[in-house]
């Protein structure tokens, strides 16, 4: 059951995963968070790293589709500057939020990966469903009460992790 909270790969920010390593390994779609997996939870727009970011995954035909538990107000007005589509209040880690976004993208789900900050959400939600999963670090060392709790739990299922040394990276 823990496993379920696993992710496939791990990286301290969304900036560091390569297009050209995703293209190569038959990627074209992302479904991504929104806070604190692309900016902190309080910051409204893209950063310039992010939008260069975003211009490079286009630039290799990945497609990206933002799936947030949050309000449509909060993820609308971050992903319409940046023309890029979204689905809101997801109900993450359910799993019918992760089908939409393919299905809007036209790919496979062997064709897309999950990107977030939250094993309980993220990862969870992803894993149950059968995708590639990327855990990245928080982008924010604050968050909000539920995401905080959340936290606390994480903590938790990475300990147990790393005692029966499933973990394979460094924090």
């Amino acid at each position: 059951m823990l496993k379920q909270f696993l992710p496939d790969e791990h990286v301290k920010s969304i900036l560091d995963i390569s297009p050209e390593e995703l293209k190569s390994r038959g990627v074209k779609g992302i479904i991504t968070d929104l806070d604190n997996t692309l900016v902190e939870w309080d910051r409204p727009l893209a950063t310039p790293q992010l939008i260069k970011w975003f211009d490079e995954i286009k630039k290799h035909n990945i497609l990206v589709t933002i799936v947030s538990n949050n309000n449509e107000e909060r993820v609308k007005a971050f992903s319409d500057p940046l023309n890029i589509p979204f689905i809101f209040r997801a109900r993450k880690p359910m799993g019918p939020a992760f089908y939409k976004a393919i299905s809007q993208m036209g790919i496979k789900k062997e064709e897309a990966v999950v990107i977030g900050d939250q094993l309980l959400t993220d990862v969870l939600g992803g894993n149950r469903s059968g995708f590639h999963t990327i855990l990245v670090v928080p982008v924010a060392q604050t968050d909000g009460f539920w995401t905080k709790f959340n936290r606390f739990v994480e903590r938790r299922i990475l300990n147990w992790f790393r005692k029966k040394g499933m973990l394979q990276w460094e924090d």
